[in-house]
């Protein structure tokens, strides 16, 4: 899952160099158990707009603050009911239009950065990245303007990391051995961290849903708190067509396993036809997973007939 920021997101992680760090002390009750709808808009979310829905739940890009955290406090209590607020954040790509991109850097050069690798031959502006190289961690997680520890300073109770599928990308195209055990320890660095610095902060990944069946001792599962997959019903390898069964039904076996061990398990189906959508609500809620379905963009933020969140 990708998507473009823009010009207003990348002039206001720019310009934003001053946060007021969070005091572990005041950070809120965060009862994810407690969330049965929600709505993921990565694209042009407003909180003037969604203020006034009644999702459990909101993802969307860290510009959705507006450089204040006094936005997202006032969404998280809004008019629509309380709400608990996931920033997106990439772990496994850089995007170029990103705060933390140089202008220096470009493929021709000498100051490419030594963590960065191909650009990505479906979204432009973003770049695999060599994500367990300490560099590109210390952007993420460990240095002193870490891209996490703006989202905890903005008040957001979660994050929302993707492609944690560059573990696959590089055992099966690259034959790194270790992709995925780096993965599962860039992870859970991440939810520490995370916890460490705001009790309860939520943490989420895209897809990778197979990471903690790899390593059922490692501890991944019991660090995050949930999981969110994309087309599972609807939008593989198309949109607006069901996906393929066996592969619904593999995906399934494993998600069962997340509700199991009491996470939140997220769908997001891609279709705009009416009778999909009834299916896809009801197929994830006989599982139990929260669905929603949208446009692959996530720039819209849509409220079907029928499923409105309550």
């Amino acid at each position: 899952m990708k998507r473009l920021f823009g010009a207003i997101a990348f002039m206001f992680l720019t310009v934003v160099s001053v946060v007021v760090a969070q005091d572990t002390d005041s950070a809120p009750e965060r009862d994810w158990g407690a969330v049965n709808d929600y709505i993921i808009q990565l694209q042009r979310a407003r909180v003037n707009r969604l203020a006034p829905t009644a999702f459990d739940l909101v993802i969307a890009d860290i510009a959705l603050s507006g450089s204040s955290r006094d936005n997202i406090e006032a969404l998280r209590h809004s008019e629509g009911g309380d709400k608990l607020v996931v920033a997106y954040m990439s772990i496994g790509q850089a995007a170029t239009f990103q705060y933390y991109w140089q202008t220096e850097w470009r493929r021709d050069s000498e100051f490419w950065p030594r963590w960065a690798d191909e650009p990505d031959g479906t979204w432009a502006g973003d770049v695999w990245v060599h994500y367990w190289d300490p560099q590109w961690q210390e952007i993420i997680l460990t240095g002193d303007d870490a891209y996490i520890d703006r989202i905890i300073d903005m008040g957001f109770d979660g994050v929302l990391l993707d492609r944690v599928d560059a573990a696959t990308y590089y055992e099966e195209d690259y034959g790194r051995e270790t992709a995925y055990a780096e993965m599962v320890d860039f992870v859970m660095a991440i939810a520490e961290h995370a916890e460490e610095r705001s009790p309860g902060f939520g943490v989420f990944t895209i897809n990778g849903e197979d990471i903690p069946l790899r390593y059922p001792d490692s501890g991944y599962m019991e660090a995050v708190t949930g999981v969110l997959v994309e087309s599972l019903h609807y939008g593989y390898p198309r949109d607006n067509e069901i996906s393929y069964e066996d592969w619904t039904a593999q995906r399934e076996a494993m998600l069962d396993q997340w509700v199991q061990a009491g996470k939140l398990v997220l769908v997001v189906d891609y279709t705009l036809r009416p009778e999909h959508i009834e299916d896809a609500y009801t197929r994830s809620r006989e599982h139990g997973y929260i669905p929603y379905v949208s446009v692959r963009s996530l720039g819209r933020m849509l409220i079907h007939d029928g499923y409105e969140p309550d």
